[in-house]
């Protein structure tokens, strides 16, 4: 008599959306802020003082900002407006400045991740197609630079920025004032790098494509508008009213690609700095710190703990705004974790040349760390 054999067959098990591990490495810097609030909440148990760390306005602000933005990168405006710019160029050094200009302008704008998000495909692409390749590192790099230290000059430019000027209440026409020089500084180096790279012939060809002048109209009107609420002319809730009420019937998909992350990100840093200026030991070494250079204080921590998590933190323990900001956007270049953007542009780049690693953290370190160095010596006189 044979034996029979039943195979037993292990139930489908339905495949996650994503994996746990894929989330990390996309969510590396959210990962580690919530980690941060959760051991800090260990020192100091939540309770009702928690209400009070968060900055509501600097969330409302950033959460229509990357509305709009998702809004207008749907109708491609952002890519088909810098086409036109680079399809200008001649030759490769031209190009590659109308591309790092593109990034530094738009983190003036569009925030400095969302600068390199939309450009640096771009970058890429003009490159790529005309055998320029050996350039990229360059430009990647270049446009990561600009997009870190382009976004200085405005509230909304960096999110760090945001904060601080609503945190501080600073002066519109003060803020500008204080970040003038290094930003001037930033724009004749950029320049001055731009001007080594060879007049190389360069044809760059693009796909024409219009833009519907309805809807473009329409959310550049509702970006004026999220302008108007960082510069306090809108209150917040009446603008988080308006972005809902535009884009709910007019494009969801740009509310499903709102950077939410990013601002949970800053809920936990929030959560976290407020912790740690309740811990005694912890506000007096911060104090002592930033009472002996506010600015060389910020400027080290970012390279530590990156620029906009430092910003959080350190303005617990300091009125010295002026050399804060100033901080905490150089800062922002140097080290690889100083900035949430290094890192979008490392994460580009080595998808495209992974065996290009090693030199592209060389390059990128003496470069950044170059720009650092003098920015940071120039901005000693300055606080």
């Amino acid at each position: 008599m044979q034996s029979q054999v039943r195979i037993h067959r292990q139930p489908h098990l339905p495949s996650l959306p994503f994996s746990p591990a894929e989330f990390v490495r996309k969510n590396a810097v959210l990962v580690i802020a919530m980690l941060a609030a959760a051991l800090s909440a260990i020192f100091v148990p939540p309770d009702a003082a928690y209400l009070d760390y968060f900055d509501y306005k600097t969330l409302a602000c950033l959460f229509c900002t990357l509305a709009v933005i998702c809004a207008l990168k749907n109708l491609h405006f952002f890519t088909i407006l810098a086409r036109k710019i680079v399809r200008c160029a001649g030759n490769t050094r031209s190009a590659v400045f109308a591309l790092v200009c593109i990034t530094f302008i738009g983190s003036m704008l569009i925030a400095n991740d969302m600068a390199l998000l939309t450009f640096l495909p771009l970058g890429y692409l003009v490159l790529s197609s005309t055998g320029r390749e050996k350039y990229m590192a360059l430009t990647f790099i270049l446009q990561n630079i600009a997009a870190n230290l382009g976004g200085m000059l405005t509230p909304f430019g960096n999110p760090q920025n945001l904060y601080l000027y609503t945190c501080f209440n600073i002066p519109n026409g003060e803020f500008m004032r204080i970040m003038a020089l290094p930003f001037a500084v930033s724009i004749a180096l950029i320049f001055l790098i731009c001007l080594f790279i060879p007049r190389e012939p360069l044809v760059v060809t693009t796909e024409e494509e219009k833009l519907p002048i309805g809807k473009t109209a329409l959310y550049l009107a509702l970006f004026a508008s999220t302008i108007l609420i960082v510069f306090r002319v809108i209150p917040y809730p009446i603008g988080i009213l308006l972005t809902l009420a535009i884009l709910l019937p007019m494009d969801r998909d740009a509310l499903k690609k709102v950077d939410y992350p990013l601002l949970l990100t800053f809920v936990c840093f929030f959560i976290f700095a407020g912790n740690m200026s309740r811990i005694a030991p912890i506000r007096m070494l911060f104090s002592m710190l930033l009472e002996k250079s506010t600015l060389l204080t910020a400027v080290v921590s970012c390279q530590f703990i990156s620029n906009v998590p430092s910003a959080i933190l350190l303005s617990q323990f300091t009125e010295n705004y002026p050399a804060l900001l100033i901080g905490v956007n150089i800062g922002g270049a140097g080290t690889l974790i100083a900035s949430l953007a290094s890192l979008i542009t490392f994460r580009i780049y080595t998808t495209h040349y992974p065996e290009k690693t090693r030199s592209y953290i060389a390059l990128f370190t003496v470069l950044n760390f170059g720009f650092l160095g003098v920015l940071t010596l120039v901005s000693l006189f300055l606080v």
